[in-house]
This record gives C-alpha cells, sequence and structure tokens, in this order.
C-alpha cells in the first residue's frame, strides 16, 4: 500500500476547501442568516408597533417608555411578568404561530407578534 506524504494530503485539503468555496459562490450560498431583534415600545399606553411579525429565531424586545410598569403576556407562550419604566425584555420566538398579547396591568393595551 503506498504511503502518502504530509505535503500532499495537505494540498489535497487545500483543493478540497478551495473547491467547497467556489461552489458555494458560485450557488451563492456563502452568508449566513442571522436572527434579527425587533423592537416594541410601550408608550403613552400602547403597543407600537401593535402588530409585528417575525422569522422564526428572531427576538422582539418590548421597551417600556411610561412612567409606571407594563407587561407583554401572551397565555401559554410568553409573559414578561413586569417591565419597570425605562426596562426592556425580550422573547426568542421558536415556534411559529400568531400570539396575541395584552398588557395585564392596562388590558386596553394589546398587540400580536406572528412568527413564519
Amino acid at each position: 500500500m503506498p504511503s502518502r506524504s504530509r505535503g500532499s494530503s495537505s494540498k489535497a485539503a487545500a483543493a478540497g476547501a478551495a473547491l467547497l468555496l467556489a461552489v458555494g459562490a458560485a450557488a451563492g450560498d456563502l452568508s449566513v442568516a442571522r436572527a434579527a431583534e425587533r423592537t416594541v415600545v410601550m408608550d403613552g399606553v400602547k403597543f407600537e408597533p401593535a402588530t409585528i411579525t417575525v422569522e422564526r429565531g428572531d427576538s422582539v424586545r418590548w421597551v417600556n417608555k411610561d412612567p409606571f410598569p407594563h407587561t407583554a403576556t401572551s397565555r401559554g407562550a410568553f409573559d414578561s411578568k413586569e417591565i419597570a419604566a425605562g426596562k426592556s425584555w425580550k422573547w426568542t420566538a421558536r415556534k411559529p404561530g400568531v400570539y396575541d398579547y395584552v398588557c395585564t396591568l392596562h388590558p386596553t393595551m394589546k398587540g400580536t407578534v406572528t412568527v413564519r
């Protein structure tokens, strides 16, 4: 059985890596999908925007700009508990679906997150 020198196996590995890069570039598939973060502001006793759509793996950050606490609560899906004035809370969307949510302290504050 013939033996390979280290130099030839290194050249083979380099050639293989170059081939993979060339194939990926030709296919336009070198970009890596990154999760996004969307922001919902709590201000004036409302969620803004009230309705958002995100991709699975994205995060939603609720930022409370009112001078009193709020929650972002979707029964069975997520619950921020109280978000103090000037604070925020983040939730990562893991499962596709439509999530209606409410501030449990101010039930007229309502919103929807759609996860694709």
